[in-house]
């Protein structure tokens, strides 16, 4: 592809692309790097420098060296990635934005093993579909996994359905949750208070990634959109590879420098 072709697909709106297209734009939000941040875990691993010394690898480097002790072995924390939550809307308003997204997050997230879940009418895990290491595949087998694909959007009953059955996805209120959707809910708004206020219970941070924010004038008017707004850390777009790579660069801003890019 030629400079100018290569920026005009990384502009173009997802629903707008033709087949063709939507095939390139495919393989290039594979490339786009997600820099997930890591936390300090209770168990220590072996370190050139740290607070706690490490007495049993001070042994085996005294060993090595005929019993004198040369250089001590330090401990520090562990990193390891924050846990990842995907909770993506399959409605008929997210339809390609849904199969786009699901590309780029299952090419970005393959060494932390996020919990993957779809929603429409109701709840589909997709974790063991995401553990395929091909993305092509993913997608055909997340599609045939999914009942209710391009139906309606019911997240109320999806989040309660989460809340009975996937409580285990959650770990220790260190998760990063993201809610892929366009908001345009069709349940009940007081459900969906309750379910959102337990998410968020639940949840280290919380992002709401919305195609829907591609219009500068947007604002979350819709009964389902608002609630969603209120019990969100932050919003932003998820319309196009541009808007997916700010989002990839921002939520290393967001929640913390120490990220597995580095």
């Amino acid at each position: 592809m030629t400079m100018s072709e290569l920026d005009r697909l990384r502009q173009a709106d997802f629903e707008q692309l033709s087949a063709s297209e939507a095939l390139r734009v495919q393989q290039l939000a594979r490339r786009i790097p997600l820099c997930l941040p890591r936390y300090k875990s209770r168990r220590q691993a072996s370190s050139m420098r740290g607070r706690q010394t490490d007495w049993r690898e001070t042994a085996r480097r005294a060993h090595r060296s005929y019993g004198e002790m040369l250089r001590l072995g330090y401990q520090e924390p562990m990193r390891r990635p924050m846990p990842l939550v995907i909770l993506i809307d399959i409605s008929g308003s997210m339809e390609r934005y849904a199969r786009m997204i699901l590309s780029f997050l299952h090419a970005a997230t393959h060494v932390s093993k996020p919990h993957v879940f779809a929603f429409g009418s109701r709840l589909t895990p997709l974790s063991k579909v995401f553990r395929q290491p091909d993305t092509d595949l993913m997608l055909l087998e997340a599609a045939q996994a999914i009942p209710d694909y391009a139906g309606g959007t019911r997240m109320a009953q999806s989040l309660h359905e989460l809340r009975a059955k996937h409580r285990a996805a959650f770990v220790g209120r260190r998760s990063l949750v993201l809610v892929i959707t366009d908001g345009l809910d069709t349940g009940e708004p007081g459900q969906l208070n309750e379910g959102l206020r337990w998410l968020r219970s639940v949840a280290g941070r919380l992002l709401w990634l919305n195609p829907l924010l591609r219009y500068s004038g947007y604002q979350p008017l819709a009964a389902g959109a608002s609630t969603l707004a209120r019990f969100s850390d932050s919003m932003m777009a998820v319309h196009n590879l541009e808007s997916l790579e700010v989002f990839s660069q921002a939520v290393e801003q967001l929640l913390g420098r120490d990220s597995l890019c580095r």
